[in-house]
């Protein structure tokens, strides 16, 4: 038995659905604990592609129970959408399970929060305009609706009259929008909760039951360590905690019960939206690896920054998150370049920086200290052992393993299941120490 929590390394994006996806073979149940439709994972197997923004990748598999915990928020017309397309491809839905603690997007929250970032004008973060952030106000400020709060369907139309007259106020007189009409938000959402009232549990009973039964359970987050809310690049980040810790959090489990940690990072590094990128590469290579990488967000559509491998903000998402291991994904698209770099350290106007500096203002002035590798120059797509990779390659993986001091579990060498290079298996693998782990690289 093992409790795994799968967290990105980087700015989210790094190819957890894949990562997901093959571990959700061995689980039992898969918890989705942060985030809402601002995320999106993207599954291929065989010749179909899945993108899902809500349901855990472990929905694929037709006896794994699936939990969107009770630290995420629901949008119920995205979530339905996405139970019908399911459905349509012949994907069983009947093991998904919703927390009746999530909280629920509300049309007033995606009005808000396009309006906010318009406003914002050339401060914009960078938001995806899905109501995630005005969803976790009103959690914060306690006028949130709950999945719980949907089904009562008296007590709802209460409750948004109210919540819908203050926040009409405010579409009014400061964003200069239109009102809108409670009896057809109150309607609308019914409908919902008669739609999504079979699927609600109570989340923590549920995973503390299957913990008790000692069957694995994975724990996904959406985004990446740098986009977390307390420890991201703030404030350019989400309005949730998709590092590790906020599994337990929104979850609803104690510490003691995670057993390993497995951080997902990309061959390079990649960011959507706006903020410090000190790798960025704004010239012919980055145009190269966002090509390769097909680097448009799942969610958005917008296309990614990207810059090649941060060993500081890797050895950051390991010393914030406890990583026991990491999973690199997208190997593959660096094949035949003529040299590879990696950030080993910054610079800040001449004084050397070997941490991620938490201050942002620091962190916008960071200049990369690069080590240069050899390229490859040939495709690894076909590879399926550690020894069928170019030595260049391989010399690569020890490089990342040593500068953030946690072994490499999974090479990832593409988007299907099958291109993927297995060194150990991250939950039923022993647990092996941390330093120098490049030495045991060895395929299983």
């Amino acid at each position: 038995m093992a409790n795994v929590v799968v967290i990105g390394a980087q700015w989210g994006d790094e190819g957890k659905g894949k990562i997901t996806d093959l571990l959700s073979r061995s689980a039992n149940m898969v918890v989705r604990y942060q985030g809402g439709v601002n995320a999106g994972h993207t599954v291929v197997v065989k010749d179909q592609t899945f993108k899902l923004h809500l349901i855990p990748s472990g929905i694929l598999y037709p006896e794994t129970e699936c939990i969107i915990g009770s630290g995420t928020v629901i949008d119920p017309q995205v979530l339905i959408q996405e139970l019908d397309t399911l459905k349509d491809l012949g994907i069983s839905t009947e093991n998904l399970l919703i927390s009746e603690g999530a909280h629920v997007t509300m049309p007033y929250h995606r009005i808000i929060d396009g309006a906010a970032e318009k406003k914002r004008g050339d401060h914009k973060i960078g938001t995806t305009g899905r109501g995630i952030g005005p969803t976790y106000a009103d959690k914060s400020e306690r006028n949130g609706i709950r999945i719980l709060d949907l089904l009562d369907s008296k007590g709802l139309a209460q409750q948004l009259e109210r919540a819908i007259e203050n926040k009409n106020v405010l579409l009014e007189k400061l964003y200069e929008l239109p009102p809108l009409d409670p009896e057809q938000v109150i309607e609308e959402y019914r409908a919902y909760a008669e739609r999504l009232r079979p699927h609600v549990v109570d989340c923590s009973l549920k995973i503390y039951d299957a913990i008790q039964k000692k069957r694995n359970i994975l724990f996904e987050g959406a985004q990446g360590t740098l986009l977390d809310l307390d420890h991201g690049t703030y404030p350019y980040v989400t309005s949730s905690n998709p590092v590790a810790g906020g599994a337990c959090v929104g979850a609803g489990v104690g510490p003691t019960m995670i057993d390993r940690v497995i951080g997902v990072a990309k061959a390079y590094t990649t960011r959507v939206g706006e903020g410090p990128f000190p790798t960025e590469l704004k010239d012919e290579v980055g145009e190269i690896l966002g090509d390769r990488g097909a680097e448009f967000g799942t969610t958005t559509g917008r296309q990614r920054r990207c810059g090649w491998f941060d060993a500081v903000i890797g050895r950051y998402a390991v010393r914030i998150n406890g990583l026991d291991c990491l999973a690199i994904t997208k190997l593959d698209v660096l094949d035949g370049l003529d040299e590879i770099k990696v950030c080993v350290s910054y610079d800040i106007e001449g004084e050397a920086c070997n941490d991620f500096p938490t201050n942002a203002r620091k962190f916008a002035h960071c200049r990369p200290v690069y080590k240069t590798m050899p390229g490859w120059k040939q495709s690894t797509e076909d590879c399926r052992k550690l020894e069928d990779l170019p030595a260049e390659a391989l010399d690569y993986l020890k490089l990342l393993a040593e500068l953030m001091e946690v072994p490499i579990a999974i090479v990832s060498l593409g988007a299907a299941r099958d291109q993927t290079i297995i060194v150990e298996d991250p939950i039923h693998g022993p647990k092996r120490a941390l330093l120098y782990p490049h030495s045991n690289l060895k395929s299983v």
